[in-house]
């Protein structure tokens, strides 16, 4: 199969799994509360993966995650480390707005996780950038907080595919705070090197723990200190989980 077959297949994969998704019917809140399901956007078969927490008003209203104020920031780190949005792909854990932009519940998220898990086979990034405290609790199967881990690179289990996790600050924390923005552009400026090192090894015979394994040695994560939480109207995005 030709690269480019491949590519195909990938984007009609995620394709159906879209449509799929616009009839989910799990969540009576959410389906209540969201305008459209946002499944996600990008380059079928990226090799650099962003993982958000939800939607907001305007991804809701446009059908695109990361579209306000944290996507216009998502945007000039890309464009720092010579990237743009169609070469990645960008997803979040849920993918309807939850009311009044609250958080995430955890039947919610339960709920939710395997249209991650779905994009992340069809897709198979080398590289999976969990922005904020709920996709990288999700996808490190860990509750450590993101002020903790962000930063280091690890491998983690996610469903049968062993993927290469880096967990980053959200960048609406970054809009929020001074200090958050340059922690963010620093841990920006490693992702080239990381995805020169391509996907991790995949498991055969033995199945991968859900354990999250740091790769190298690390510098141990800074803490950033506590950003108050702006008001709805305020937040780019209408995205939590932030810290």
């Amino acid at each position: 199969m030709t690269p480019k077959t491949r590519a195909l297949e990938r984007e009609e994969e995620l394709a159906g799994l879209a449509v799929r998704a616009s009839a989910c019917q799990l969540c009576p809140q959410l389906v209540e509360s969201r305008s459209q399901v946002v499944f996600g956007a990008g380059d079928a078969s990226a090799q650099l993966m962003f993982v958000g927490e939800a939607p907001g008003a305007s991804e809701d209203r446009e059908g695109v995650p990361f579209v306000g104020a944290s996507g216009k920031l998502l945007d000039t780190l890309l464009e720092e480390i010579g990237l743009s949005r169609q070469e990645v792909f960008i997803a979040n854990v849920l993918k309807c707005r939850p009311p009044e932009n609250r958080d995430p519940r955890p039947d919610e998220v339960a709920n939710c996780s395997p249209w991650l898990e779905a994009q992340l086979a069809v897709v198979e990034p080398a590289l999976v950038v969990t922005l904020g405290n709920f996709a990288t609790r999700l996808l490190r199967g860990d509750p450590a907080p993101i002020g903790k881990v962000r930063g280091r690179p690890e491998v983690v289990a996610v469903g049968s595919r062993s993927v290469r996790l880096y967990p980053l600050f959200h960048p609406a924390a970054a809009l929020y705070r001074r200090p958050n923005l340059e922690l963010l552009r620093e841990d920006f400026a490693r992702i080239p090197s990381l995805l020169e090192l391509g996907p991790p090894d995949q498991p055969r015979d033995e199945p991968v723990t859900d354990k999250a394994v740091p790769e190298g040695e690390e510098e141990p994560a800074r803490e950033a200190g506590d950003a108050p939480v702006p008001a709805e109207d305020e937040r780019p995005g209408g995205q939590l989980g932030l810290f």
